[in-house]
């Protein structure tokens, strides 16, 4: 599984459409192998799917999401767990052990 999370300094960035970054995670059976920021060098909303999909992310983990963004999504066939908030690790680490 790879999970991106919206990011802003350590924390769950509250938009999805206007989050500057993702952090990456790369897991396997069920731990964190690594972890990177990536920027979305201005890409926003629908944009957004494409750049989740070209860096093979499966599941994201955001704070707030429109309609149009959550159909993008599904339509690149990513899992979404919204509502989050806090730490980014916290969240990434919380949804491998089935609490999100």
């Amino acid at each position: 599984m790879k999970i991106a999370v919206t990011y802003e300094n350590g924390q769950v960035f509250q938009h999805f459409g206007h989050t500057e970054q993702f952090k990456i995670y790369d897991t396997e059976d069920g731990k964190i192998l690594s972890a990177r920021v990536v920027d979305t060098n201005g890409s926003g909303h629908g944009a957004l799917a494409g750049f989740l999909k070209a860096h093979d992310v499966d599941t994201l983990i955001c704070g707030g999401i429109g309609g149009g963004a959550r159909t993008a999504l599904a339509q690149a066939g990513i899992a979404i767990f919204p509502g989050a908030a806090g730490n980014a690790d916290e969240q990434a680490a919380a949804l491998l052990a089935g609490r999100l």
